[in-house]
């Protein structure tokens, strides 16, 4: 119990710069509180005491505003950075050292009994208001955009944005030393929208250059045209 707690308590000082003692982890992280909490609420879920791990569950969201059902499963190294208005559904799996910001859901989609909620891969990060529903997996080392809404299944490696989510990159993950390093750059990722308008901008003035281009080369001929006309009609006179 001791070695998991101080493994949880690591893995703050790890991905929190402004985290300065052990003290202030303990007792002013709530996405620490929630974790330790959830852990207890699933012991007694799979001992199958549902009302007391629900209960848990409930007065760890009373303290925390973290929701996470006690069947969840959670593996090690997880850390949920503030984690104010996070959800998470009853047979979500998250895998080892995945990183969640603030306003996540991993929630389902209808009344369906049975698994209903994503598997998250390892070492993947999940910004700040991101919806990931459903039954699909997210791949190791992935990452989703803040404010993403992911819908279908997404590869290992894979960065994801936009509403409904798409992927953008593809093999993003960081190796140092041969291990797997938790990418937190969470605020740059690419914006494909903003990419679509920059190549429709350049194009139009492209076709603005040829179109003026054009009007010259036929304002040129009429001169030319107008001349011989007035040539024209002078050698008549």
């Amino acid at each position: 119990m001791f070695a998991r707690l101080k493994a949880e308590i690591q893995v703050v000082f790890e991905r929190d710069p402004a985290a300065r003692s052990i003290w202030e982890v303990i007792f002013c992280y709530p996405g620490f509180h929630a974790i330790i909490n959830h852990r207890i609420a699933h012991f007694f879920y799979r001992q199958k005491h549902y009302f007391l791990a629900r209960f848990i569950s409930h007065i760890s969201r009373w303290l925390t505003g973290i929701e996470i059902h006690p069947g969840a499963r959670v593996g090690n190294g997880v850390f949920i950075d503030h984690g104010s208005g996070i959800v998470i559904g009853e047979t979500a799996e998250i895998g080892d050292n995945v990183t969640m910001y603030q306003g996540v859901t991993l929630g389902g989609t209808g009344k369906q009994k049975g698994k209903r909620h994503p598997t998250i891969g390892n070492n993947v990060v999940i910004s700040a208001g991101a919806k990931v529903l459903g039954a699909i997996t997210i791949g190791d080392n992935a990452k989703i955009g803040g404010g993403s809404v992911v819908l279908k299944s997404v590869p290992p490696s894979c960065t994801v944005v936009g509403v409904p989510g798409r992927i953008v990159v593809r093999n993003g993950a960081r190796i140092t030393d041969g291990k797997i390093e938790v990418d937190l750059e969470h605020h740059l990722l690419p914006d494909p929208i903003a990419d679509t308008l920059v190549a429709m901008q350049a194009r139009i003035e492209e076709l603005e250059k040829r179109l003026q281009s054009y009007e010259n080369e036929v304002t040129n001929h009429a001169s030319v045209q107008y001349l011989e006309w007035q040539k024209r009609r002078a050698g008549n006179a």
